[in-house]
């Protein structure tokens, strides 16, 4: 069975090659042994402030290069259980967003088909419409885990119905995701009136704000979830500007007073035995990220959704094996 893998770093150093997430292997065909994919969506034609997230997911890559397999955390070797490749980056069209969204359905449906998980690095927010029109048509509507500092539930912006603001209003009208299951997570910032927050609570998505988590605990925040998404897929989506922009410097629409990394990543790790069935991280801006602090954060926290998909996979097995062992022992 041919199984996907990073490069050994003993063996060939870290500088050496296609920058790939976490040096796997560049596949562009699809197979029935891979679990998730990662992909590209270097699209920010959509952002309302800085652009220049087309170059985010390039540098998450060039920083994941750092990654190793042993993910102590979750004391797992995630690709003893799990393989998965680098899909490259989906051929998006800068400047015009609904033929992109095509673009993103049509790249992200044979991989959704073939029941692997798909992972994409933005890019701005609005990418995230074209991946949930393309997981709706096998999953049906999902549960949305969001964690950003913005709704981005405008009806629209600047008199346009589709950028990085208004993505969510508009997967919602499409029937893309199943509210009642939905969460939004670290909202903050100046808002143009009270309305901006209560219209997503008012469409019926859970908001809770950054000071509502902090208040609460990343513990008690981890149980709502779990209570929130219950049973059924979920699609996880983080915009980088979770994190305060001491962590993440690199963003389109920078909130002061956010997540550190500490709680990003703990509320990652903490999402273990949910149904995820795609990811995407966004909003990474490499030209206002001095250090690669911006995406240093990114790359990990995406090792994070992989460990999850790793974790998922071991307790699957896990559980078939003690399946076997007690009809083993039933039929003595």
């Amino acid at each position: 069975m041919m199984k996907y893998q990073p490069k050994d770093s003993f063996k060939s150093p870290r500088f050496c090659g296609v920058r790939t997430f976490m040096r796997l292997p560049f596949v562009e065909q699809l197979d029935e042994h891979m679990d998730f994919v990662i992909t590209g969506i270097p699209f920010d034609s959509g952002q309302s402030f800085r652009t220049g997230a087309r170059f985010g997911p390039e540098a998450i890559r060039d920083f994941s290069i750092l990654l190793r397999p042993y993910n102590p955390e979750q004391d797992i070797n995630i690709f003893d259980y799990i393989s998965g490749i680098d899909y490259g980056d989906i051929p998006i069209i800068p400047g015009y967003i609904s033929e992109t969204y095509k673009k993103i359905e049509e790249e992200l449906t044979p991989v959704i088909e073939k029941g692997i998980i798909p992972i994409s690095l933005g890019g701005d927010h609005s990418i995230t419409l074209g991946e949930l029109r393309a997981i709706v048509k096998k999953h049906g509507p999902v549960a949305l885990l969001q964690f950003d500092a913005h709704s981005d539930t405008w009806d629209s912006y600047f008199d346009q119905k589709y950028n990085h603001g208004t993505v969510f209003r508009r997967a919602i009208e499409e029937g893309l995701i199943d509210v009642s299951r939905s969460l939004q997570i670290g909202m903050r910032g100046g808002l143009y009136g009270p309305e901006d927050l209560q219209d997503a609570r008012d469409l019926g998505l859970g908001v809770y704000t950054t000071n509502d988590y902090k208040r609460m605990g990343v513990e008690k925040m981890l149980e709502v979830i779990h209570e929130r998404v219950a049973n059924g897929p979920v699609f996880l989506s983080f915009d980088i500007d979770f994190l305060d922009p001491v962590y993440a410097p690199g963003t389109g629409t920078p909130e002061v007073s956010g997540a550190n990394i500490d709680d990003a990543l703990t509320f990652v790790r903490g999402l273990t035995n949910i149904d995820f069935v795609g990811f995407d991280l966004v909003e990474v801006l490499p030209a206002y990220d001095h250090g690669q602090i911006t995406a240093a954060a990114a790359a990990n926290i995406v090792y994070e959704f992989i460990t999850l998909i790793a974790l998922a996979k071991k307790e699957k097995l896990e559980k078939k094996e003690r399946v076997e062992d007690l009809e083993t022992q039933l039929n003595k």
